[in-house]
């Protein structure tokens, strides 16, 4: 094979394992960068995204109040998650794949995550609540429209079918950020995140920071739900999102890359062994 024609190839034999290594370091780069953040950004930026993620909200309840019609609601707020991506703001939920990544390639501690994922998820809730509160108040129309999709999600009975829709709700924004870093195209990330937008709206998903706000909005508009109704709910929604997050999306990606990983972590156990010679040889 001719040197030019190995250069369009990649460096390997597979073209695809080059995008694959290219996509992974990227996981790699943005999840450290995620976890060694400090408590100021981590909460900003999770408050942050509950407001943008309510933007989306607002325009689902706008289409739904006008149409009836859950599907075309769905796309609408999928205005929320291209918001996200072009604030680079995030959802608890966003958490999942890169910081995961970076932890088991030892870019990061156990102690940092639990930092990521507690704050972000507190950020988004109390940027959520403010954020429909705001919206109650200034669409005062859309109470009952919003008092049936808040009521949907905290009266649905626990059992297989709601387990399941919080496994895909968190295996479908995963996905969406493994998409979003599969691709150097802005259109392309764009269009990732439409598609899940849709998804977990459109198909009423069940999705922890999603649809709490709108139970939030429900409660302020004066529905017969309480707090403790919606932390039930809320309480299992969480886990499987997680679930589904990890183990559909994220563990997969972990094993298809387990040379990638095994990489890296030889890089960092050298790391300090490189940095003690250096300081050695001086």
């Amino acid at each position: 094979m001719s040197d030019d024609r190995r250069r369009e190839l990649g460096d390997s034999d597979a073209p695809v394992e080059d995008e694959i290594h290219e996509s992974f370091d990227a996981i790699v780069e943005e999840g450290a960068e995620r976890l060694q953040r400090s408590i100021r950004v981590v909460l900003t930026t999770g408050f942050a995204g509950g407001l943008e993620i309510g933007l989306g909200v607002m325009a689902y309840l706008a289409v739904l109040h006008q149409t009836d019609d859950h599907l075309l609601a769905g796309l609408a707020f999928s205005i929320g998650l291209v918001a996200l991506y072009l604030a680079h703001s995030e959802l608890f939920t966003e958490n999942f794949l890169l910081p995961i990544t970076a932890l088991v390639a030892r870019q990061g501690t156990p102690l940092q995550l639990v930092r990521l994922w507690v704050g972000t998820l507190l950020a988004n809730l109390a940027g959520g609540w403010l954020f429909m509160w705001i919206v109650v108040q200034a669409f005062p129309q859309w109470h009952t429209v919003l008092i049936e999709s808040g009521r949907h999600y905290v009266d649905a009975p626990f059992g297989l079918q709601t387990a399941m829709l919080a496994v895909l709700g968190g295996s479908t924004i995963t996905l969406v950020t493994r998409m979003q870093q599969g691709t150097d195209s802005d259109p392309a990330k764009i269009v990732a995140a439409v598609v899940g937008g849709f998804a977990l709206s459109g198909l009423q998903l069940f999705h922890s920071i999603l649809d709490s706000l709108l139970v939030f909005g429900a409660i302020q508009a004066g529905a017969d739900v309480s707090l403790g109704q919606w932390a039930g709910w809320f309480g299992y929604t969480l886990l499987f999102n997680v679930l589904g997050g990890l183990v559909l999306v994220t563990a997969l990606r972990l094993v298809r890359s387990a040379e990638l990983v095994g990489d890296r972590r030889r890089d960092s156990a050298d790391e300090p062994d490189r940095s003690s010679r250096e300081q050695a040889d001086r």
